[in-house]
């Protein structure tokens, strides 16, 4: 058995406290539906078993959890490329999930890192460091 799994971003307590509680759940199913989408028409087309899931909260957390729950034996998740730099420095679900679960993680690269993330980044970060290195000498 497949488990999809969509995790929705919590609203801020300001939402919260102004819309009533179904009609946030109903936009997190919603959003949930449309990101799994394709997965579940490729799954449908191939005739292979899997139940869909929903969680809101932290991505990472809510991931382990579920795999924990469910009893996964493999968690597999898509990634966007990204350059070595963004890498290094970003704290990256893939980074948080592979500490926080016991099973394996599979990463699928996406489609490749933009030009900001490629070139702007890198640029921004050797200006920086730059700056830092002539302000003290």
């Amino acid at each position: 058995m497949i488990h999809l799994l969509n995790v929705q971003p919590p609203f801020s307590a300001n939402v919260r406290r102004h819309v009533n509680r179904v009609l946030r759940d109903d936009f997190h199913r919603e959003r949930a539906d449309e990101a799994l989408a394709d997965a579940r028409r490729l799954l449908d087309g191939s005739g292979v078993p899997y139940r869909a899931h929903l969680e809101v909260g932290d991505k990472a957390l809510c991931i382990a959890e579920a795999a924990r729950r469910l009893c996964c034996h493999r968690i597999v998740i898509g990634t966007a490329r990204k350059s070595a730099l963004v890498r290094a420095v970003g704290n990256s679900l893939t980074t948080q999930l592979i500490e926080r679960c016991s099973v394996p993680v599979e990463v699928v690269g996406g489609a490749p890192a933009g030009v900001l993330e490629r070139v702007g980044i890198p640029a921004g970060v050797g200006t920086g460091m730059a700056l830092l290195w002539v302000g003290e000498s």
